[in-house]
């Protein structure tokens, strides 16, 4: 029988909050105006006018779909949940697993959501190079590496997910990119 263990998403951290709220009233603002402009501006074909209206919903509609709500590992996969559906992840191959809290420092966005509910898509930086996040706090990061991709996801307790892991998978590493090796003990998740 596979096991299957959840963990908790960790906490929005104030600056998600901020992003969130600004890029909410933001998005409900210029919805309103453009469907005021649209509304009273009879020159605008009603096709045109309907697609500018519906934009500004629909981007906050998306992103709260793909809010991040929690991780479930079951067999050899994880499951990134969110508020309708998960995105699953195999595990086979996982290499390292490890937490830090500075991973996604110097991060570019290549694809995905800078903030609006989450951190999600695709991102880049010099230590992990292309990788994919799932996130709603930067500083609970753990890094899962995989034969094709790198994945950084943040649970609320990113030590006993990651000790989780090398129980299932015992021949993982869970040693930083540095070689330190991480232990329960002087590892406690922080808050941002």
């Amino acid at each position: 029988m596979t096991v299957r263990q959840h963990f908790s998403v960790a906490p929005w951290t104030n600056t998600l909050k901020f992003i969130s709220l600004f890029s909410t009233v933001l998005l409900v603002g210029i919805g309103f105006v453009a469907y005021r402009k649209f509304c009273v501006f009879t020159g605008t074909p009603l096709i045109f006018g309907r697609a500018i209206i519906s934009l500004f919903p629909a981007i906050l509609i998306l992103s709260l779909l793909f809010t991040v709500t929690g991780y479930v590992v079951e067999g050899d996969c994880l499951y990134i949940e969110r508020l309708l559906w998960s995105t699953r992840i195999s595990l086979t191959g996982l290499s390292k697993a490890w937490p830090d809290p500075n991973v996604c420092k110097g991060s570019l966005r290549i694809f995905g959501n800078g903030g609006l509910y989450s951190f999600t898509g695709i991102y880049q930086n010099k230590t992990l190079g292309r990788y994919r996040l799932f996130a709603t706090d930067l500083a609970r990061s753990v890094v899962l590496v995989l034969p094709q991709s790198k994945i950084v996801i943040t649970p609320a307790a990113p030590q006993v997910f990651v000790d989780y892991l090398h129980h299932q998978f015992p021949m993982i590493e869970t040693n930083g990119e540095d070689g330190e090796t991480l232990s329960s003990e002087k590892d406690t998740p922080t808050r941002g």
